[in-house]
């Protein structure tokens, strides 16, 4: 594969369909709570409502990965997976009442348990190993950056419109149906089909997985799930920041920050991982993650949460796209679908044990929540260490 071929038009396709949803999403994200309490939803509501759409995620990202393998197709579960969370935005700003509600941020997250492990399968389709860890920063860096302008337009949209949140809901359906749009010129690679009658997975069928895949495999995500546990929603940050004295601006301010950080450095630490090594880079991503979490237990000054956030923009770039470069290099090819939905299925679950645990402890005290993920994940690091070794 010749240098200016890298970056095909296909993954240049599929990076920009990914900025245009994060632009969508991430413009709601700050405000969704808020939004949520003000058409009569309790706290604990929003958490049964954020629990249900987290786990119809994480249960379908591992059969629709399966099914993408067993027909062979990618493209139509981009399509299909993007178009229903463009379509969950309107949803929420017309239909109020809880059961629509319920059914409107379901849809969102199944569009994404639909859409990630086929998307992921055809970055990985355009490439080779060698090049795995550009690509999927450059398509984390296109996602990130997405992430980062919805907020900005959030807070620009609230400072001439304060709290008339149906409308962001709406002007939010705008940039996803730019990521519709842009599915309809993707090429999708032809894929060799075993010529044999073709059996529809059961929805849980992609569990059977574990009893094939390689003893990488199996490592590799062991060591990724125990990350998972130990790393709780990116919420808990952002509340700490509130219990330190900043306002709602800052906040979010101090969240575009990190999003722009992650944008930034997903690409040049995708180059990086492709030439010193994937595990190393993980492995580094995951001990820049324990100085960051063991920092916010003890730092008290506004500069030491700037340092923190850029840390952590760098633990992002370093792990989240190289993590699943990983998990396509050590995979069948024609399962790189399953392997990827296996592992984001049990993520999903594990982050959600992580958050549970994770609120208990920050109830008690902050500084145990965070001194606990830090100090967990450090084993994590050395857990990979030694794996690595084995592997070598």
């Amino acid at each position: 594969m010749g240098k200016q071929k890298i970056i095909t038009r296909t993954i240049l396709l599929v990076s920009f369909v990914s900025f245009f949803n994060d632009i969508a999403s991430e413009m709601l994200y700050p405000i969704m709570p808020v939004y949520l309490k003000s058409i009569g939803f309790s706290i604990i509501l929003i958490g049964i409502l954020e629990g249900i759409a987290e786990a119809t995620a994480g249960l379908s990202k591992g059969y629709f990965g399966n099914l993408s393998d067993t027909t062979g197709k990618r493209l139509p579960f981009v399509q299909f997976g993007y178009m229903l969370s463009a379509i969950s935005k309107p949803m929420m700003a017309f239909l109020t009442t809880p059961l629509w509600i319920f059914a409107a941020r379901t849809s969102d997250r199944l569009g994404k348990g639909i859409r990630t492990g086929a998307r992921d399968a055809m970055l990985s389709d355009e490439t080779i190993p060698e090049h795995k860890g550009r690509v999927f920063g450059f398509h984390r860096a296109f996602d990130t950056l997405g992430a980062s302008i919805g907020p900005i337009l959030a807070l620009i949209y609230l400072y001439y419109y304060p709290e008339q949140y149906k409308w962001l809901f709406i002007i939010a359906f705008i940039p996803g149906l730019l990521s519709i749009f842009l599915t309809f010129f993707i090429k999708e690679k032809k894929r060799k089909i075993i010529d044999i009658p073709i059996k529809k997975p059961g929805f849980l069928s992609y569990l059977s997985y574990w009893k094939t895949a390689s003893r990488n495999y199996k490592l590799l995500v062991i060591g990724l799930l125990a990350f998972a546990f130990f790393n709780s929603s990116d919420a808990f940050l952002l509340l700490a920041l509130k219990a330190k004295g900043m306002s709602d601006s800052q906040m979010i301010a101090v969240y575009i920050f990190y999003n722009l950080i992650y944008a930034l450095f997903a690409l040049p630490i995708g180059i990086i991982a492709d030439k010193i090594g994937m595990w190393k880079t993980l492995i580094f991503g995951l001990f820049v993650f324990a100085v960051v979490y063991l920092g916010m237990s003890i730092s008290i000054q506004w500069w030491h949460f700037g340092i923190l956030f850029f840390l952590y923009g760098i633990y992002a770039a370093a792990t989240e796209g190289v993590s699943k470069a990983l998990i396509s290099n050590i995979s069948d090819k024609k399962e790189t679908a399953t392997a990827i939905g296996f592992y984001t299925s049990f993520v999903s679950i594990f982050a959600l044990m992580a958050s549970s645990i994770g609120g208990l402890l920050f109830m008690i005290n902050p500084i145990i929540m965070f001194a606990f993920s830090g100090i967990g994940v450090l084993f994590v690091a050395f857990f990979f260490m030694f794996i690595k070794i084995n592997n070598e």
